[in-house]
């Protein structure tokens, strides 16, 4: 089960951010009373999220599918009551959630739903029975369609008819898209990107860090609007639209390497390969200990004396949500490599690896080639939280025109953002 205190002891902070989708958000197709009724709801979400780090025994997996739950019933967003439609004219809804540590699956993945009214409570289900109570489902991290959905009526979670996922902005936006594309393929005019009505592209989902150090990143989807029926987006799937992992690392202060090359047959070929440190070591054997040999690369720290030291080890973990084109985040395997650009190259932060990404002109935007601002393919954004030792930071990027996003910043203040400029009425 979960730690209820991080590795030194220490509290960490807790920390949080939603996210309600992103794609060819513009000022044009975002009306004043539309923002403001983004800005309501995801800031209802963030605090009624956010009051429950004062629970005891609160962790980061609770508060994130509270948030993901307020979410999927609120028929703004596209997930749960608000799911866009298939080209068919059904609703196929998928779910997520992963975390730092704590279970052994870590991460699993929830589709081609239809029944179940709260698909992220299903991934909860899916994460933690397998611990409690011997599960049911033989371990997997993904899972489809009625087996699945016999699995949520077993566990008590509760279903519905296909009829509670319809509302009449989604239906009349399926039909309106069905049309549209009719017209593009009789027209020699297709419009750009921007100049498109915002169609729903997008997953919800939030990031929390707990003051265990626990990360937790939980997200829901109805997918693309007008998808062809069995497609499988990013967001049930580990590493596209969904990660978080922890490692351990060494803080150094001052790093350095010490190599030389393998050990040469005389001490003049010794010096013309660069083997100082073993002919040192030959002819001042005092020296030995603080000199490398041969073959042997090693690193140290100095501390004020000059003295080398060995690094203190530090937690690192980070957790992120991806929203947009689902279909980029499948071929970059978007989050996971923004992950492995903070784990695997030196001093990178989470933020300019998200950056990287899913920035502009990023791996993402760049996936899309001559594509780009024609067909909505590589648009999305990121957000996430990293932690490094007690300190967090919570972090974002995007390559489109907007993203919902709500978090609470660094002096606990609640913020609400769609673009990367404030929005002026």
């Amino acid at each position: 089960m979960p730690s209820t205190a991080s590795e030194s002891g220490r509290l960490i902070k807790p920390r949080i951010i939603v996210h309600g989708g992103a794609g060819n958000i513009t000022r044009k197709n975002l009306p004043p009373e539309s923002y403001r009724a983004y800005r309501s709801a995801l800031l209802s979400v963030l605090h009624s999220a956010s009051n429950l780090f004062s629970l005891p025994d609160c962790t980061a997996l609770s508060v994130a599918t509270h948030a993901v739950t307020l979410l999927e019933d609120n028929p703004l967003f596209n997930a749960g009551k608000g799911a866009v439609f298939t080209r068919d004219g059904a609703n196929e809804l998928e779910s997520s959630i992963m975390v730092s540590n704590g279970y052994r699956k870590r991460g699993v993945g929830c589709m081609m739903l239809r029944h179940v009214r709260n698909p992220i409570k299903l991934a909860r289900e899916m994460l933690t029975r397998e611990e409690e109570n011997g599960g049911g489902t033989q371990g997997h991290c993904q899972l489809s369609g009625e087996p699945l959905e016999h699995l949520a009526e077993a566990w008590g979670l509760e279903l519905v008819s296909p009829d509670y996922f319809w509302t009449k902005k989604r239906w009349d936006e399926h039909m309106r898209g069905l049309a549209e594309e009719e017209q593009e393929q009789s027209s020699s005019k297709t419009p750009s990107i921007e100049e498109r009505e915002y169609l729903p592209q997008g997953t919800v989902g939030c990031v929390v860090l707990d003051s265990s150090g626990m990360l937790c990143v939980a997200t829901s989807t109805g997918g693309l609007t007008n998808k062809l029926s069995g497609r499988i987006g990013d967001t049930p799937t580990l590493g596209a639209g969904f990660w978080a992992e922890e490692w351990i690392e060494e803080s150094r202060s001052t790093p350095q390497m010490l190599y030389q090359p393998p050990t040469a047959a005389s001490q003049l070929e010794s010096m013309s390969r660069g083997d100082l440190g073993g002919i040192l070591a030959e002819c001042l054997p005092a020296l030995a200990p603080y000199v490398p040999t041969a073959g042997q690369p090693q690193m140290y720290t100095y501390d004020n004396h000059h003295t080398p030291t060995q690094g203190k080890q530090i937690r690192h973990a980070v957790a992120m949500s991806g929203t947009g084109n689902g279909d980029t985040f499948l071929r970059t395997n978007a989050v996971r490599t923004a992950a492995a650009i903070s784990r695997f190259s030196p001093h990178a932060s989470l933020a300019s690896a998200v950056t990287q990404i899913a920035g502009p002109d990023g791996e993402m935007q760049r996936s899309a080639s001559d594509r780009w601002g024609k067909t909505g393919e590589g648009e999305g954004g990121i957000i996430g939280i990293e932690l490094v030792g007690q300190k967090a930071e919570v972090v974002w990027d995007f390559n489109c025109g907007g993203m919902f996003r709500a978090w609470v910043d660094d002096r606990g203040s609640e913020k609400f953002m769609v673009f990367k400029g404030e929005y002026t009425e």
